[in-house]
């Protein structure tokens, strides 16, 4: 639980309870977290907007990063690269499997460089794989 604190702290955050309860279950999950799987698991204990909130905040410092879905819904997962506030590293593409549903960072497969017009400059690439995982596909 220190670690969790050390995050936070080290993100110039104040340690809450929400705080540290949602960072836990990000370290507790083997893939991307939904708004409505941290609600669920947080045992109604913090209202839609605390949590909501909470993962703003952590995009915003570099703690999780945001995972477009293929139904424009999102989801987030810890951050590995050495991430800082306006500074996500994690140009990894991510896989959802379409028989379970998971979310997996392919931490080792990164996100092809998309050559722009001149004038153009980006923020951020997401690429976002689907099919099936190596568990379903047995």
């Amino acid at each position: 639980m220190n670690a969790h604190n050390d995050i936070l702290k080290k993100s110039g955050l104040s340690v809450t309870e929400s705080r540290k309860k949602i960072l836990e279950l990000f370290f507790d999950s083997d893939g991307a977290l939904a708004h409505a799987d941290i609600e669920k698991n947080t045992d109604a204990a913090f209202d839609r907007v605390t949590v909501y909130r909470t993962l703003q905040t952590f995009v915003e410092k570099g703690i999780i990063h945001q995972i477009p879905t293929t139904d424009n819904s999102i989801l987030y997962a810890l951050c590995k690269h050495n991430c800082q506030q306006g500074h996500h590293h994690d140009n990894h593409v991510h896989f959802i499997c379409n028989k379970c549903d998971k979310t997996f960072c392919l931490d080792d497969v990164t996100v092809p460089e998309v050559k722009l017009p001149q004038g153009f400059s980006p923020a951020q690439a997401a690429m976002v794989v689907t099919g099936l995982c190596e568990e379903c596909k047995l």
